[in-house]
């Protein structure tokens, strides 16, 4: 499937609109399909896989914003480190460590948001409310002096039950005003949350980041076992 350009300018002048920012999932995409956005004034593209990333980020434009969207390994941070924009899915206080480390071997400070679990499914990675707070308010984010926290990232359970969907959504939202407090320099200002499939809920509840993939691009093309 080409790229929906028509998808594209419906969507991203309508989160203009809200003030959300549009990151578009380009995972598993050939290098031709981002650029066709970018020819569209698209900067900011969501990674899942560290190696899929460096080899984009090596091929395409330096002007690039990249986040790094997936489930990240701690031995994996050093190869993102250099040049990424946004790191959304932090979700241990080990890989906090790591990220510090790496980003002050580069010398850089790098934006990371904080991974919640809202969803019902185990598989979903991130921290609880209870322990989220505890890292927040113990003042140990402190310690991390190469890193920015730039605020929260979550995905709601796959289900077809809006309710549900919009309740994680507005727990999310919740635990992003509570969290606020342990920032009072306004640096904490994003709230990552929805995808293709429950972005505009999302934004009702609060969001002011979306992760839009299929609705952009179709339907992955999924990768080799070892690309991660």
């Amino acid at each position: 499937m080409p790229v929906n350009i028509s998808a594209y300018q419906t969507i991203q002048a309508s989160l203009a609109d809200k003030q959300v920012s549009l990151i578009a999932v380009s995972k598993t995409k050939p290098n031709e399909d981002l650029m066709e956005l970018y020819a569209l004034g698209q900067r900011a593209f969501g990674e899942n896989y560290v190696q899929e990333l460096v080899d984009k980020a090596a091929a395409l434009p330096k002007d690039i914003e990249w986040h790094f969207i997936g489930h990240l390994q701690s031995n994996k941070v050093k190869y993102i480190a250099p040049f990424v924009h946004l790191i959304h899915g932090v979700d241990s206080e080990k890989l906090l460590v790591e990220i510090n480390k790496q980003a002050a071997k580069q010398g850089r400070i790098i934006d990371c948001l904080l991974q919640v679990h809202i969803a019902t499914e185990e598989t979903k990675f991130g921290f609880d409310g209870p322990s989220l707070h505890e890292l927040l308010l113990s003042g140990r984010m402190a310690n991390y002096t190469n890193i920015r926290c730039r605020g929260l990232m979550g995905m709601a359970s796959f289900s077809e039950d809006q309710s549900l969907v919009q309740k994680e959504f507005a727990t999310l939202h919740a635990y992003f005003i509570k969290a606020q407090q342990a920032f009072p320099d306004g640096s904490f200002d994003t709230l990552s949350m929805g995808m293709s499939g429950d972005y505009e809920l999302a934004i009702q509840e609060g969001s002011n980041m979306v992760r839009i993939g299929s609705l952009l691009f179709g339907a992955r093309n999924y990768p080799a076992p070892n690309n991660k």
